[in-house]
């Protein structure tokens, strides 16, 4: 054998030792060091990224808390919107004309047109009579239609004066805890294959699995597959890891929780599990999330990000 051929056959083994498979399982990575500084700074984003979800829900006219109504628009291509009772989405309010607006499932979008001449919708600042959009909210009048697509096309109906703003009563976080802090790669799916997971409405939404994290969480070494839900809207660079843990039922939400991790600069991902979140269907039966898979329901407590306080009296 030549020397040449010799040295590349040392180089494939070189590369074969230190580089592992794309679905290897990589040791598990540790919660992130920090310095005091760091941590203090951290504790204090986190504690207002927590007042400011809190008045979010409280006030703002397309909180959870808002929504009165959802029409899937199931076999129908047009719902209308309206007050009258032939109306698909009926606002039985005085302030709703009878007729007010069509909307119409085109592709992964929408096309609405004002039927009320006298009542254009409100997108993106502006007052429109008709457009077509991407799922999105609009505003007619003093609601919010939020056109959601997720390949199940529904309308729901925002009230500001939804009843359920008064029977709210606060959100509940575990304490701010740093050794849930992770700065992970993100072990890449060789093959990104598409899944499919459960909805708590029980439509199944497709999905790319596009990898795995491996952590050290208590001491214990878990790992957790990281999805991308394939539905229009869904940013193509976007990872979330929808998870259940031993205080799921217990302490934490019966569904499971949400993380959204971030990218980091040199290719490593942020996963704070202090930012933890409960989906939108622990607020409001109007709201079709993701359940969480087998694969990431974890053995070990997670006692960190939002607890589940029942929020309502």
């Amino acid at each position: 054998m030549s020397k040449i051929a010799n040295a590349a056959r040392a180089l494939l083994l070189w590369m074969l030792v230190l580089v592992p498979p794309a679905n290897a399982k990589l040791a598990a990575t540790p919660p992130q060091k920090l310095l005091p500084a760091e941590r203090d700074s951290l504790a204090r984003a986190i504690a207002t990224d927590r007042t400011d979800t809190e008045k979010w829900l409280k006030e703002a006219p397309n909180s959870y808390l808002a929504t009165v109504g959802r029409t899937d628009f199931g076999d129908a291509k047009t719902l209308v919107v309206g007050s009258a009772e032939d109306c698909g989405v009926r606002i039985a309010d005085p302030g709703m004309p009878a007729h007010a607006l069509s909307v119409t499932v085109a592709g992964d979008s929408f096309q609405v047109a004002a039927l009320d001449p006298a009542t254009p919708f409100g997108w993106n600042k502006l007052d429109w009579h008709g457009a077509t959009l991407p799922p999105t909210g609009i505003t007619l009048g003093r609601w919010t239609l939020r056109l959601s697509h997720q390949r199940y096309p529904a309308i729901i109906v925002f009230d500001p004066r939804s009843p359920r703003y008064a029977s709210y009563h606060g959100l509940e976080y575990f304490p701010v805890d740093l050794a849930y802090r992770f700065a992970a790669p993100l072990t890449p799916n060789p093959a990104p294959d598409t899944v499919i997971i459960m909805s708590t409405r029980g439509n199944a939404r497709r999905a790319v699995r596009v990898g795995w994290f491996d952590l050290l969480v208590a001491g214990r070494p878990v790992r957790l597959e990281a999805h991308r839900l394939l539905e229009p809207g869904v940013d193509e660079s976007s990872v979330s890891i929808f998870f259940r843990d031993a205080t799921t039922k217990h302490e934490s939400y019966a569904v499971g929780r949400y993380v959204d991790p971030q990218k980091l600069e040199d290719g490593r991902w942020i996963v704070d599990f202090n930012l933890a979140y409960n989906p939108a269907c622990a607020f409001s039966p109007h709201y079709n999330c993701p359940i969480p898979s087998r694969a990431n329901t974890l053995p070990v407590a997670i006692r960190a990000g939002e607890k589940d306080s029942h929020y309502s009296h």
